[in-house]
């Protein structure tokens, strides 16, 4: 089957029941025609079976799901969902969370910044003119703007969101990067891929964005979720200074 769009933005899912349609009508909507490709870790509210009506009545060529058996970490479903794009051909691959935190509007600006401005990665920025960020306690927002500062502190990595989970990349970024060599899989997944992206060589464009915490649902976020952020670039540092990085590749 023909692709009928060259970007598919894939959307881990664990019981969003209240935000996957909406999400899914919200970009279908868009002038610019994307995909969605639905990782589901088997949501017990009926996350999926929304996905796979919608599938069936509205949007069989647009949207697609994969479901798992139970948490596997966001980084593991980002994994399967990078290999399943490469498999299908997309030229421009995005990362999205289900819940509205990443404004749909937002799309065509991270599609430009690859597909006409030349960049390999673009990353929607809630740190690049500020701090863009709505509803979020003043802890949290804290607590990730200055792990983003500690990230460049150690890493000498030149982005003010590195934690950031809303991105476009092209296809020649995970056609090179050995995503089973990925090691993290909560927030410090994040910070690995634009890090190995950075040390392979592929340009890099943030985009400014506003973040506006969840609206309905529950945030998956947990204090363990940080501290392997924090431990974790330890080791994205020690790996710069001695890893082999690929070539890139077209």
């Amino acid at each position: 089957m023909a692709n009928t769009s060259d970007s598919i933005i894939i959307i881990p899912t664990y019981n969003e029941k209240e935000n996957i349609e909406k999400i899914v009508r919200a970009i279908f909507s868009l002038q610019k025609a994307f995909n969605i490709l639905v990782i589901d870790d088997g949501s017990p509210d009926g996350t999926a079976a929304i996905v796979k009506r919608l599938m069936a009545e509205e949007f069989a060529n647009r949207l697609f799901i994969i479901e798992r058996e139970g948490k596997l970490g966001l980084g593991t479903a980002y994994i399967r969902g990078f290999k399943w794009a490469l498999e299908h051909g997309y030229d421009y691959i995005f990362e999205m969370d289900a819940d509205f935190s990443h404004d749909p509007n937002d799309l065509p600006r991270l599609y430009s910044a690859c597909a006409d401005e030349g960049y390999d990665v673009a990353i929607g920025s809630r740190y690049i003119s500020g701090v863009n960020v709505v509803n979020w306690p003043i802890g949290r927002v804290l607590m990730s703007y200055f792990a983003s500062r500690y990230v460049r502190f150690i890493t000498g990595f030149k982005v003010n969101d590195t934690t950031a989970g809303f991105k476009c990349y092209k296809r020649r970024v995970l056609n090179t990067i050995e995503l089973d060599k990925i090691k993290f899989k909560g927030y410090a997944f994040q910070i690995e891929m634009k890090y190995t992206a950075y040390k392979i060589g592929f340009k890099i464009k943030e985009v400014p964005v506003v973040f506006v915490n969840r609206r309905e649902g529950v945030s998956k976020m947990s204090g363990g979720i940080f501290s392997e952020a924090l431990f974790g670039v330890m080791r994205l540092r020690l790996d710069g200074w001695f890893r082999k990085y690929p070539e890139i590749k077209e």
